[in-house]
């Protein structure tokens, strides 16, 4: 038990490390593509395509409780031969509505398509600008602060959204303040020659 330890503390130590010596930057990736016209355009067009199928998925469900509400309202009319050709009816309109539902919205079904063809390649002119930002400013790893990857702290000095958002032609509304480069600590203003000195009032008795 002692050695495993020893081996995870040793393991933890050797990745912390090798991080530390590594140059690390991050960038928002939902505030860069929040500024892409073409992204939000194919977004607008998703959101429609995803609509439409749900309503469709919806109708289908609607069409399904009305044939449930009717055989329930007529059952007492009807023959066990027509019991069960009412019943089939339904659970086949059921298990069809299952299967157009998993169509569009499942794994890989249209949905998850049509997001490939709009989406995925607006995202790769991010990726590859974040790529370039990478070489310019000699970055080991740059992370993505909106994923789901959690990170509990960051600071603002190794943001490097503002460049990617610039190598994309995107304007910045000032997010973050490029007056260094990332990395880099800035040395503290040094006062004014004509600045007159600081004064200390003592409090009165």
């Amino acid at each position: 038990m002692k050695t495993r330890r020893l081996l995870l503390l040793l393991q933890f130590v050797l990745v912390t490390y090798s991080l530390s010596a590594q140059k690390l930057g991050y960038i928002d990736m939902e505030y860069v593509t929040a500024k892409m016209p073409d992204y939000q355009k194919a977004q607008t067009e998703l959101d429609k395509f995803s609509d439409r199928w749900a309503k469709e998925i919806q109708d289908k469900y609607t069409e399904i409780d009305k044939l449930q509400r009717l055989y329930q309202a007529e059952e007492v009319l009807l023959t066990d031969e027509m019991k069960r050709k009412r019943q089939q009816e339904i659970n086949d309109k059921e298990r069809e509505a299952r299967e157009y539902n998993n169509k569009i919205f499942g794994f890989q079904g249209l949905l998850f398509q049509k997001k490939k063809e709009l989406i995925k390649p607006i995202t790769d002119q991010v990726y590859k600008a974040s790529e370039r930002v990478c070489r310019q400013r000699r970055l080991d790893m740059l992370l993505d602060k909106s994923s789901d990857f959690v990170i509990i702290y960051s600071n603002p000095v190794h943001d490097y959204t503002d460049y990617v958002m610039e190598e994309l032609g995107l304007v910045t509304d000032t997010k973050n303040t490029k007056t260094s480069t990332p990395g880099v600590n800035t040395p503290a203003a040094k006062p004014n020659a004509t600045d007159p000195p600081n004064k200390t009032t003592k409090p009165k008795q």
